[in-house]
């Protein structure tokens, strides 16, 4: 089956124009349901969503789908994705649901479902959800009377998850005299990410915490960290960090103002949990977008680099596969395999204050390990996606920058991302204003070979 609803991270696009329109969520929420029940008795669904204005609509036609197969729904309200994830195993539920566009425009909404061990779905398992919804299997199933199911609303799940967040930490641990600057990118960690720090003992300034459901991710939050900057420069804070609008990502910032991305988090941490024993296997599982100086500095330290494709689904399948204990990628998404199931943002937070705390260091001090690569990363719009080796100006272009960059000093990697219709450019070197300027010219490459396509 051709394969058109699912992207590397659940299904996304302009919220009421397909596929995310109130009858196409209506049939996912069907789907799901029929799908998930794997027992006799009572069935559950947690729901939960961002920000987003258009959340109320998805979240109403999903719920509708869910019910009408018989199946109830525990609707959480605005929270975060590795929130539900939590939420679905806690509460035994046989799935879980997150209505969120993650990083994207508040125009934007999405859906991502989690099995009911709180793991995003294997691609099969997305495959069948699309076959029931494109296909007529499951229309004739139809109870009625007591056989509908019920929709309830979660008490107190910010203090569920805040309670998981911390136990991660030993008992003793305190965040007293650190001030940290959390931007909540206005989003569906607006609220528990900075309690949860509050309850630790950290003195938090938060900003990006006014959703109204049209500002999230507005020039704010894991895009924007050189707004963050500005803020803990100007509030004297010890470090900052920023989420994005499903908070399942995070980007941090040193107290000079140095702005640290997945890479470099992965890089502090990996050597940390090497050295006391629980990076398992002495291996860190990244995707193919992280920077080439990681893969330098690890191997110094004689840490084993798994690479995977982009997106965390991945990362926690090589994690799986090989009982591995940690991973992640450059846009912030870490995962924490023996405490949680998907990437964390506000656990990643925890997870490196305790570390700092553990040290007795800054967080600037602490980053100094890690020198990335000069990079550049260009998003090309493009009107559909064809193979990209037939792309004749792009490729010329490739050959030319590879011979350029051959012996180790540098990388290209072209790739379409699968939750936008755009092309991905990365390029890696040692002169930052060179690789710049080939970025361009691949760019150029790419916009003449789409505009011969359309002519």
């Amino acid at each position: 089956m051709n394969r058109s609803l699912f992207g590397t991270d659940g299904i996304r696009g302009v919220a009421n124009v397909e596929p995310i329109t109130g009858e196409t969520c209506f049939r996912l929420g069907r789907a799901a349901a029929y799908l998930f029940r794997k027992y006799e008795g009572g069935h559950h669904v947690v729901i939960g969503k961002d920000t987003r204005i258009s959340g109320y609509m998805i979240e109403n036609a999903l719920t509708s789908g869910i019910t009408s197969m018989g199946v109830n729904v525990i609707v959480v309200g605005p929270f975060t994705t590795p929130g539900i994830a939590f939420l679905t195993r806690a509460l035994r539920a046989d799935a879980g649901i997150m209505i969120s566009a993650s990083h994207n425009p508040y125009q934007d909404n999405g859906i991502k479902f989690f099995s009911s061990d709180g793991s995003k779905l294997p691609d099969e398992i997305e495959a069948r959800i699309e076959s029931l919804v494109v296909g007529d299997e499951i229309d004739k199933i139809r109870p009625t009377g007591p056989g509908i199911g019920k929709v309830a609303r979660l008490a107190g799940p910010d203090g569920r998850y805040i309670e998981f967040i911390k136990n991660t930490t030993p008992r003793s641990m305190k965040f007293d005299g650190i001030h940290i600057v959390m931007d909540l990118a206005n989003g569906g960690g607006y609220n528990v990410a900075p309690m949860a720090l509050r309850e630790l003992g950290a003195k938090v300034t938060a900003i990006g915490n006014q959703p109204d459901g049209v500002n999230i991710n507005d020039h704010c939050g894991a895009l924007y960290p050189e707004k963050l900057a500005e803020k803990v420069l100007e509030v004297g804070a010890d470090f900052g960090v920023a989420l994005d609008g499903d908070a399942d990502r995070a980007v941090f910032v040193t107290g000079t103002g140095r702005i640290l991305d997945g890479d470099a988090i992965m890089a502090m941490m990996a050597l940390t949990m090497n050295e006391k024993g629980t990076l398992r296997n002495s291996t860190l599982v990244t995707t193919v977008m992280s920077n080439l100086a990681l893969d330098i500095l690890m191997k110094r330290n004689g840490i084993r680099v798994l690479k995977t494709k982009v997106g965390d689904r991945y990362i926690l399948e090589a994690l799986e596969a090989e009982n591995l204990s940690f991973g992640g990628e450059q846009s912030g998404h870490l995962i924490f395999r023996d405490l949680h199931s998907t990437g964390d943002g506000l656990m990643s937070t925890v997870q490196l204050v305790s570390t700092l705390v553990e040290k007795g260091i800054s967080l600037s001090e602490m980053a100094s390990v890690y020198q990335p690569f000069p990079q550049v990363l260009r998003t090309v719009p493009v009107f559909k996606k064809v193979p990209i080796e037939t792309l004749a100006h792009l490729q010329r272009m490739s050959h030319v920058v590879e011979e350029e960059l051959s012996g180790g000093r540098g990388r290209l990697l072209l790739r379409y991302s699968g939750t936008e219709s755009a092309l991905r450019i990365m390029l890696e070197g040692e002169n930052h204003d060179r690789i710049a300027y080939l970025v361009e010219e691949l760019e150029r490459a790419v916009l003449k070979d789409f505009e011969v396509m359309a002519n």
